[in-house]
């Protein structure tokens, strides 16, 4: 027997129960992809997009990585957010980070954790940027909460700043990016208010 032969009895009685809620779902989610949303967020199990924001498939559009960052060198989410943006004609791009990231965690530490290192290095950047702000707070956990904000707010810039983004704006495209974090322990998200629509 196959390790994974139970994800294929889960997925049977997914299908079953979403056709007996609605028999022609399938049908049309294969015709067309139109969602609404672009979701950048962590590869975290633990934050499933559509879900935590009570979507079916194919309405959230979404790219993860290791502690959601949107960097002008990754080709995979830029090109994910190409396809979005000019394709899908997204209407709203969200960047969520979660607390608890151990991603963020990583960062902030000294220990060295292989490859991954490289990719940290961005976050750790984070820090340097906000490095007074942050060394100011003495409670731990509210510092790992604030490096996790401030980590989404700087991807967001990422995004705002891309030319994928600048170039929707200048054509009169409607697109907004949002700042959320997600937080585990209630299953609430948190709007960190800097949703940006436009170059200005």
């Amino acid at each position: 027997m196959s390790s994974i032969e139970n994800l294929f009895e889960n997925n049977q009685q997914w299908a079953e129960k979403i056709k007996q809620q609605d028999p022609d779902f399938f049908i049309n989610l294969a015709k067309l992809q139109t969602p609404e949303y672009l979701w950048i967020g962590c590869s975290d199990s633990r934050v499933p997009a559509n879900t935590l924001m009570g979507k079916m498939p194919g309405e959230v559009f979404v790219h993860r990585n290791i502690a959601n960052q949107v960097i002008h060198t990754d080709l995979n989410c830029l090109s994910v957010m190409q396809y979005a943006v000019d394709v899908l004609k997204v209407k709203h791009i969200i960047v969520c980070g979660h607390y608890k990231c151990g991603g963020v965690i990583a960062a902030m530490g000294t220990d060295s954790h292989g490859l991954i290192d490289n990719w940290l290095r961005h976050i750790k950047d984070v820090y340097r940027m906000h490095k007074e702000k942050v060394d100011a707070v003495e409670d731990p956990q509210e510092k790992e909460n604030l490096m996790i904000e401030l980590n989404v707010i700087e991807q967001v810039a990422n995004v705002t700043s891309s030319p994928i983004v600048k170039g929707a704006w200048e054509r009169g495209q409607e697109v907004t990016v949002h700042g959320l974090v997600y937080d585990l322990h209630d299953g609430i998200l948190k709007d960190l208010k800097v949703s940006t629509k436009g170059a200005e």
